[in-house]
This record gives C-alpha cells, sequence and structure tokens, in this order.
C-alpha cells in the first residue's frame, strides 16, 4: 500500500465522482435541494470517506469492511443517477461523466476488495 489513502487511483476516482456529483445536482431545482441533492451528495461523500477510513483502520478485515460500505454509497449513487435522470432532473450528457465514474470505481473496488481477501 502507498503512504496514503490519497495515494489510492480508486480514492482520487472516488473524489472525482464527488465532485461531478456537486456539479451536476447545482443544476437541480430548489423543490430538490432537501430530496434528491442532498441524498447524492452524501452518497458521493461517503464513498471517499469510506475507502479513507477503512485504509485508516488496524486490520484487513475493517479495511475490507468499509470498501464494501463505499461500494454500497456507490450503488446507491447508481441508483440516484438513475432517478435524476428518469425525473428529468438531468439530461443524459449531463448525467454521464458521474455514472462513468461510479461504474469505474465499482469495478476498482471489487477488485482491491478480492486482492485484501486474498
Amino acid at each position: 500500500m502507498g503512504a496514503s489513502f490519497k495515494d489510492l487511483l480508486v480514492w482520487q476516482k472516488a473524489i472525482q465522482l464527488c465532485s461531478e456529483t456537486y456539479h451536476l445536482t447545482a443544476s437541480f431545482p430548489p423543490s430538490e435541494q432537501f430530496g434528491l441533492t442532498n441524498q447524492m451528495r452524501r452518497a458521493s461523500v461517503s464513498i471517499a470517506s469510506n475507502i479513507a477510513e477503512g485504509y485508516g483502520r488496524s486490520t484487513k478485515g475493517e479495511y475490507v469492511l468499509f470498501l464494501g460500505h463505499a461500494r454500497g454509497s456507490n450503488c446507491e449513487l447508481q441508483t440516484q443517477l438513475i432517478i435524476a435522470r428518469n425525473l428529468s432532473l438531468c439530461g443524459g450528457q449531463a448525467v454521464e461523466p458521474a455514472e462513468r465514474y461510479s461504474a469505474e470505481i465499482s469495478r476498482m473496488l471489487n477488485s482491491l476488495m478480492s486482492k485484501l481477501r486474498a
């Protein structure tokens, strides 16, 4: 492992996804401020946060557990991106970067978890 969680490519991608999510939800209507906007932002923050927290834990098992939490938050965000698209809160092109980051992070988390379990 690197010297810091900040060296992890999956954490770096999660930070990019969080930024994309904030930019995307900034265009949502004010009526969604305490609804989908808040939920999506919290889920995106949770992904990077859980990767970092797991990295800082004492055991490999705890690390895998927190990576699982990050994966769950990523699935939550993927669901919310679909809902936002279906409700026409954002256009297809606007949501695509977040969807791409999320799919990539999913693959990376699954790979990292498999390696840590081996």
